[in-house]
């Protein structure tokens, strides 16, 4: 005949948990345009100053690019996905292209010299974010 073990000393059988509604895919998908966007502005207003004193003009074009940056980041992140490669690998180098253009006027060089330049990083990351794609994707 079988006897039940007394309540007090049953064993309870493992702790369930709720499953977790924080994803970290999501946490990044925040944090990399954040910090690029923090990063961003501390370089711009860094910049902007002209090795002079910081003033409250150049905090403000610091947190209005970073804002920008960061936003244009997530933006181009979200997109750019449901895009074919051609125009994924565009859109990157579109955005790393104006961010370095912008960047770079601020050092008050030429505007061919600007333009030149950007040219070139924008052909630069087409062709590696292209390469990736077409490597990587079926």
């Amino acid at each position: 005949m079988a006897q039940a073990a007394p309540a007090s000393t049953a064993h309870p059988g493992p702790a369930r948990s709720k499953p977790s509604t924080h994803h970290p895919a999501v946490k990044a998908k925040l944090a990399l345009p954040a910090l690029g966007g923090i990063i961003y502005g501390l370089w711009t207003s860094g910049i902007a100053r002209h090795a002079g004193p910081i003033t409250g003009w150049n905090v403000l074009l610091g947190v209005l690019a970073a804002l920008a940056f960061a936003a244009v980041a997530l933006a181009v992140h979200s997109v750019a996905p449901r895009l074919p490669r051609e125009l994924r690998a565009a859109a990157w180098a579109a955005f790393a292209g104006i961010s370095f253009g912008f960047i770079y006027s601020l050092t008050d060089a030429g505007v061919l010299k600007t333009v030149g330049l950007s040219l070139v990083i924008t052909a630069g990351v087409f062709a590696m974010v292209f390469y990736r794609y077409y490597t990587t994707e079926d």
